[in-house]
């Protein structure tokens, strides 16, 4: 009886694990044939965009204006039930490579700029696609511009337009330059946190919020010379563009409470009255206009167009014949091995190597955008520049947003730095940060004790005193740091210390002002960069840019195989189920850690970092 119970139950157990079995296979086979019928499709599907007559380019830039992107294809994001597919940044030199051969393209009769998605973009960034915009209108070709607000980035592009329009329910955001910081020094006496800094340069004012209560006299000038400089800029620009009064920006911000209140609270009306826009139009309002401008797209009941993306697509890059090598430097400085979109002194220096090597590039410009970092990290570039200098090759560098401290250190080994009028560079100066908590731990009852067999063994305990002699250790290594960088400078800048000095000590200036002082040799573009490492090479106009950036590894590797398939398989509709097979192309968490490590790396509990600190801690405004 009880041998036949369990006959039987093995019986069902067995029709149940059949089943069972059964069901993962027809699942997978499903799942399988599904991917398999989405990449047939993508294959069928992946036709290159067609350009008719009578098209207008829509420039509709989506997320950061960056020099790099932050992996080779970590900016892809996969969005929306459709399938669309967005990039987290936009490149720089795929938004000039589009403009430029729009401008030359006989079938694009405009452009159309779409700027509500742009996010953050230094201003340096925003002057090259500015010239590359007016490079277009020199053609004959107009630019309209249109948006349901403006925030006051995307309004200096917007300015260019000849012809500027915002919705009947939007704004244009003007505010300024410059932020507020918070000062802890009160809350960490409370906690019992102690910060001990030691630093070389009067204006190096990063660690004074957690040492004072308040900017110091020095910091306080240092920025309001800086926002000041940086804010004329902007508005004379903008007001030459919008053919407004001398300081009418500045004025309308002043008086804005009673303007909107004459205008009953309507912002778009505001706009319209102080001409910053030449007009109110919905989105329809628009179609119709770029019609009548154009041609109708009878199928999309539209104006005939093609986005930035698919004509992006369509251009293809020359490998051959005499080069300069184009080295994005964009990020934090490290040491070692670093991806794109952040700099590692030995990826770095890779790239300046094999472009040396290399016999078709004749010339290197390092475009610069970096706040610093560590000081061994940019004089590992700093010193492979100078090589490629001494092997006949010239090195122009390209400061971009910003290119301070660190990011100023590796420029040294160049034969000429152009900087951009707003870039902020220079803040020559070292620092390190030794937080202590033995007042927190005394409050909390934990207590120290060992035995060492020198003093420098556990001297920089976080929960003991800091050992004075510490602290001498730690502040001769800064100066001597400090004294290396102002070395290097007077050097290259062929000038004396003493004169270094007088404009170093931690202070940032922008382009025009490094300029004044001698820190750069002139101001101008990235393409003027080009064209000085050309006219440096005796290339003439036979020469076209090759980009280097540091190869992916890996996961990244693979994915960059995969770059080209997902656009298609966008296009394709696949379901938005399969989709979520790929969760992970979603998440910027991978980028903004190595963001975090990167600079978490430059202040380092070891004391080894402490002495290699050339950090401006700044973020352009």
């Amino acid at each position: 009886m009880i041998r036949a119970f369990f006959r039987s139950l093995w019986h069902v157990l067995s029709f149940l694990w059949t089943a069972l079995d059964a069901s993962r296979r027809i699942f997978f086979n499903l799942l399988f044939l599904a991917l398999l019928a989405g990449l047939l499709a993508a294959l069928y599907y992946n036709r290159p965009p067609h350009v008719e007559p009578r098209t207008a380019l829509v420039l509709d830039l989506k997320g950061a204006l960056v020099e790099q992107h932050a992996t080779p294809v970590g900016s892809l994001t996969l969005t929306g039930l459709d399938g669309a597919l967005e990039h987290h940044d936009v490149q720089l030199r795929d938004v000039l490579q589009v403009l430029d051969e729009a401008a030359r393209d006989p079938k694009i009769t405009s452009v159309v700029l779409m700027l509500d998605d742009l996010q953050a973009a230094g201003m340096p960034v925003l002057h090259e696609v500015s010239a590359a915009l007016e490079r277009f209108k020199a053609r004959g070709k107009p630019v309209i511009a249109w948006g349901a607000h403006y925030d006051q980035r995307q309004y200096y592009l917007a300015a260019h337009a000849n012809e500027l329009y915002l919705d009947p329910m939007g704004q244009v955001e003007l505010e300024g330059f410059g932020h507020y910081r918070n000062y802890y020094r009160d809350a960490l006496d409370k906690l019992g946190i102690t910060v001990h800094v030691m630093r070389v340069g009067t204006y190096k004012s990063f660690a004074e919020p957690f040492i004072a209560n308040g900017p110091s006299p020095a910091a306080l000038e240092a920025d309001r010379t800086l926002y000041e400089a940086l804010w004329r800029s902007y508005t004379q620009d903008v007001e030459q563009l919008r053919h407004l009064p001398g300081d009418s920006l500045q004025q309308a911000i002043d008086t804005l409470p009673q303007s909107l209140a004459a205008a009953h609270g309507d912002t778009a009306r505001l706009a319209l009255d102080q001409h910053w826009v030449d007009g109110l139009k919905t989105r329809n309002d628009l179609r119709q206009l770029m019609q009548a401008k154009g041609a109708t797209d009878s199928e999309h009941k539209t104006f005939r167009q093609i986005s930035f993306e698919d004509y992006l697509s369509l251009q293809n890059e020359s490998h051959k014949g005499k080069a300069i090598a184009v080295i994005v430097a964009e990020g934090e400085i490290t040491d070692g091995t670093a991806p794109a979109g952040s700099i590692g002194g030995l990826t770095l220096s890779r790239l300046i190597r094999d472009a040396r090597q290399d016999d078709d590039v004749r010339a290197v410009v390092v475009r610069v955008d970096s706040p610093g970092g560590s000081v061994y990290g940019s004089e590992l570039i700093r010193r492979e520049l100078a090589l490629t200098r001494e092997a006949g090759k010239p090195v122009v560098i390209s400061m971009g947003t910003l290119a301070a401290s660190g990011g100023y250190w590796l420029s040294l080994g160049a034969d000429e730095i152009v900087a951009d009028p707003d870039t902020v560079t220079g803040s020559i100066g070292v620092f390190a940060l030794v937080p202590t908590a033995d007042r927190l731990a005394e409050k909390l009852g934990i207590h120290t004790g060992g035995a060492t067999t020198t003093w420098l063994s556990g001297s920089h305990h976080p929960l003991r005193p800091l050992d004075p002699r510490f602290a001498a250790l730690i502040q001769s290594s800064v100066s001597h740091v400090y004294d290396e960088f102002m070395t290097r400078t007077a050097a290259a800048r062929k000038t004396t210390t003493q004169k270094i000095d007088a404009v170093a000590q931690g202070r940032v200036w922008t382009g025009r002002q490094a300029l004044v002082r001698g820190l750069v040799d002139r101001t101008g573009s990235f393409e003027d960069a080009v064209h000085e490492a050309a006219s440096r090479a005796r290339l003439g106009q036979a020469y076209h840019l090759h980009y280097m950036d540091p190869e992916p590894t890996g996961l990244a590797q693979w994915l960059q195989r995969l770059d080209g398939a997902l656009p298609a398989l966008a296009r394709a509709d696949l379901p938005a189920r399969l989709q979520a097979v790929l969760p992970w192309l979603q998440d910027d968490s991978a980028r903004d850690a190595a963001t975090l490590m990167n600079r978490l790396s430059t202040l380092s509990s070891d004391p080894a970092h402490f002495m290699t600190v050339a950090h401006c801690l700044c973020q352009a405004p």
